[in-house]
């Protein structure tokens, strides 16, 4: 059975529900200016000095009188609103679902598996930071629903492009290379409602090293450019890997975090809609839930926002019921979906199962991060289990999100040593507390988001590749209290924080299955919309038909 597209049970507890937002928009609205007019991003200050504009302070003064006089005009507005809007809390369901009608009915399903019996999917998370402009202005990020079209056509322009590989004819590297941007033929792109003062969504630019790699690429020359080696396949592992400018081509299922703001989550949708017909957003409850109990009055839903191009059979969601401090202000938590890929050669219907999550961000509370991810564990496979069927088959079962800790620092011990890790395989990482060689951090520092070196998707892919440059731009390892930090240790990579991951798992796929990492990408094509990089990671499923059960 399909799920119902709106939250609510009926259009008249629906209608009251609006009718009760709509009171307490305008105040909410006011007083995210009121602050926002305070908060600048180092970005606009840099403007203001180059332009020599002096007028910041009136602006300041003027706009926070007028905003703050039409709070309060608005406050006994927003407090009847409020008392419509909190008891609704109730009869919601704790997601909203947009289904696109497809074309055709082949657009919604996987022929590779009916076909061949193999197929391959790709998968991308990604932490935007959309909320309040006033409250993402703290991470020195504004512009917020400006920002959520910019990032929805980034992800738009990236997954539709061709998935192009390059085979390289060398004695050094004789395997597959998957190139970037740089190499594909320009497209001209616009960031319509993109602020100048953002970074704007990439096109991609041509450059002489990108066509002479190219054109070595088809013409088998003797050995790969240094170019394309410092991003695609190392011998370590056998995994291949890259640092693309572009978002992966032909993703099938994004996950994203941090997406607060309920009109930057529909900027999304729209932006979003026309690749991927299938999105859960809005993920979490609000208020008190249950009602009239003594748990932390939730302001802001889980940020949790899930996109796929194939149907989604079955969702559910669980609030963390540990919170502390400003995180607790959030229903951070867990959403987990059942997805319909299509059919397989004996005519069982095929599907896979995603999960996404956000975990508790303070540093130095690992105990509550430990504790959430026993229960990511525990949901998930009570999930599965309510909702597996015997007539079909399972064929990728990934975990994402921003889990606020990483496989570096001393801080996050505890974190490393989860169990979760037996259950779940992390691609980019060589055990507890060690990365693989060629992994990248994901946490930008904040400070730096618009200096030169990583204002540009291509800028900041430059720089990635250089680790004389990373050191500067990444998050360095949280150090454990009261000993100092020695990083990284001799011979070994400067990294940084990797707090962004997908993980998948095989022990709960049909027992015919077969998995294999065909690529890991780091993105840069968000820069200057994000302090956090973008991962993708696409896997090969083969299905052997005759094990199949009947």
């Amino acid at each position: 059975m399909a799920l119902r597209t709106s939250p609510f049970p009926n259009g008249f507890v629906a209608g009251i529900h609006a009718v009760g937002w709509a009171f307490i928009l305008p105040c909410f609205w006011f007083l995210d200016r009121l602050i926002a007019v305070c908060k600048s991003t180092t970005l606009e200050k840099t403007q203001r000095q180059e332009q020599e504009c002096y007028l910041q302070p009136l602006k300041v003064f003027f706009g926070s009188i007028i905003f703050l006089i039409a709070f309060l005009l608005a406050a006994p507005f927003a407090f009847l609103g409020f008392l419509l809007w909190a008891p609704l809390q109730a009869f919601r369901r704790p997601f909203a679902y947009h289904r696109e009608s497809p074309s055709s009915p082949e657009r919604e399903t996987h022929r590779g598996f009916e076909l061949v019996g193999k197929a391959s999917f790709g998968f991308a998370t990604a932490n935007l930071c959309l909320l309040p402009d006033s409250l993402a202005r703290f991470n020195n990020l504004g512009h917020t629903q400006h920002r959520a079209t910019a990032i929805g056509q980034c992800i738009v322009h990236g997954v539709c492009r061709p998935h192009i590989r390059i085979f390289v004819d060398s004695p050094s590297s004789c395997a597959t290379l998957s190139p970037s941007d740089s190499i594909l033929p320009a497209v001209n792109s616009s960031s319509d409602g993109a602020p100048e003062t953002q970074a704007q969504p990439p096109v991609g630019h041509h450059s002489d090293s990108a066509e002479n790699s190219n054109q070595q690429g088809r013409t088998g020359h003797c050995s790969a450019p240094q170019t394309l080696l410092s991003q695609g396949l190392r011998p370590q592992d056998n995994i291949p890997w890259e640092v693309s400018s572009l978002f992966p081509a032909n993703v099938d299922i994004v996950c994203l975090e941090e997406v607060f703001d309920k009109r930057a989550a529909q900027k999304l949708i729209q932006a979003l809609r026309p690749v991927f017909g299938h999105i859960l957003y809005d993920v979490g409850v609000y208020a008190c839930q249950p009602p009239c109990s003594c748990s932390s009055f939730k302001f802001f839903n889980s940020g949790l926002f899930l996109a796929s191009r194939f149907p989604i059979l079955e969702a559910q969601y669980h609030c963390f019921n540990n919170g502390r401090g400003e995180d607790a202000l959030a229903a951070k938590g867990l959403l987990s979906a059942k997805v319909l890929i299509g059919r397989n050669q004996k005519q069982r219907n095929v599907v896979g199962y995603l999960n996404c999550t956000h975990l508790h961000a303070p540093e130095g509370e690992g105990e509550i991060r430990c504790e959430q991810l026993s229960m990511v564990t525990k949901w998930i496979g009570d999930f599965q289990a309510a909702n597996k069927q015997p007539d079909e088959d399972v064929v990728f079962d990934v975990l994402c999100g921003d889990f606020n800790f990483d496989n570096c620092s001393p801080d996050d011990t505890l974190e490393q040593n989860h169990c979760l890790f037996e259950e779940y395989r992390d691609p980019c990482r060589a055990g507890p507390g060690k990365e693989k060689p060629w992994v990248i951090g994901t946490l930008l520092e904040q400070p730096t988001l618009y200096e030169d070196d990583i204002n540009t998707p291509e800028n900041l892919q430059r720089t990635l590749e250089r680790e004389e440059l990373r050191k500067q731009y990444i998050s360095p390892p949280v150090p454990a209290e009261g000993r100092p930090l020695v990083y990284p240790e001799t011979d070994e990579p400067w990294i940084g924080r990797r707090i962004d991951y997908i993980l998948y798992r095989e022990s709960s796929l049909s027992k015919h299955c077969q998995t294999e990492i065909e690529e890991v990408t780091f993105v840069t094509q968000l820069a200057g919309l994000t302090d956090h990089i973008p991962v993708g990671l696409r896997l090969n499923v083969i299905m052997d038909t005759d094990r199949s059960a009947e």
